[in-house]
């Protein structure tokens, strides 16, 4: 088994998460030379080439050719249709698979590939595409150590990672990092229309706003302490950061939040047996 910086990495798809890995990955330390991407589109390549200096191609077998490690990060819709093509190729060289696809389970993409596989299903989120991600990951029972590592270790290059026990919790992942920048940006977007109704500027509204959320989740990132001892520590009694928090509680904030989050759980569930299915 080879390690991780001297495995040859195959990403199928060189869209955003594909380039935001490899630019991880690259600025890690990993040797260009080991890195190659399949694209049908000619454009996407010869930009990945002139950014990273890394080997293009528009055909995934010659592509994946000596290939170590497997990345599928196409879009779910044609995900099957991806792993089919290659199921040949895979089956001879018995990469390590990891999928950045959304919402496709590893039977599925198991199953498609020609089965007898080690894949880590990932669900990476959005901020990876400025190496501030979240990617909760899943490794299937023919995944070794040595490769959960490698795997580890390419989904680092965008930020944070967390294991999963049962792949049924990515989820949850989905329902919280997953979908959980947008939640801030509503959050953010409605302080703002606030903060203008109470005499702002849109612009003074934007500045702090940004500068509040940066603020706040730095603190949790930096401190020891949690999320509600911050919070009380900045919660006065009888003050304005109390009544504000009041009438959140009061107008059931928590229930809201609860229920926004299961309705993603349910929808990535939908989604999975939707996509999973043969066409």
């Amino acid at each position: 088994m080879n390690s991780i910086m001297n495995s040859t990495l195959c990403f199928i798809g060189g869209g955003n998460m594909a380039k935001s890995l490899i630019g991880g990955l690259i600025a890690s330390g990993y040797a260009k030379e080991k890195i190659r991407v399949a694209d049908p589109g000619e454009a996407q390549r010869q930009n990945l080439t002139t950014t990273f200096g890394i080997h293009c191609f528009a055909d995934n077998q010659e592509a994946m050719e000596g290939a170590d490690i497997v990345i599928l990060a196409v879009k779910p819709q044609i995900l099957q249709s991806v792993c089919k093509s290659i199921q040949n190729s895979v089956q001879n060289n018995k990469p390590l698979i990891v999928s950045v696809a959304a919402g496709i389970r590893s039977a599925d993409i198991n199953r498609w590939l020609g089965g007898d596989l080690a894949i880590v299903r990932t669900m990476p989120n959005t901020p990876a595409l400025i190496q501030s991600g979240a990617t909760g990951l899943y490794a299937t029972a023919q995944v070794d150590n040595e490769q959960k590592n490698q795997a580890e270790h390419i989904m680092r290059a965008t930020g944070l990672t967390v294991w999963v026990d049962q792949e049924d919790k990515l989820d949850a992942v989905t329902a919280l990092s997953g979908s959980g920048p947008a939640y801030y940006f509503l959050f953010m977007e409605a302080m703002e229309q606030a903060a203008e109704k109470l005499g702002l500027d849109a612009k003074t509204a934007h500045l702090l706003t940004m500068q509040t959320a940066l603020g706040a989740a730095k603190m949790v990132m930096e401190s020891a302490d949690d999320c509600t001892t911050l919070r009380h520590n900045v919660t006065s009694p009888n003050g304005t950061t109390e009544k504000a928090i009041q009438t959140f509680e009061d107008q059931g904030l928590r229930e809201i939040v609860e229920n926004a989050m299961r309705a993603a759980q349910t929808r990535a569930q939908e989604l999975a047996n939707e996509l999973g299915g043969e066409v």
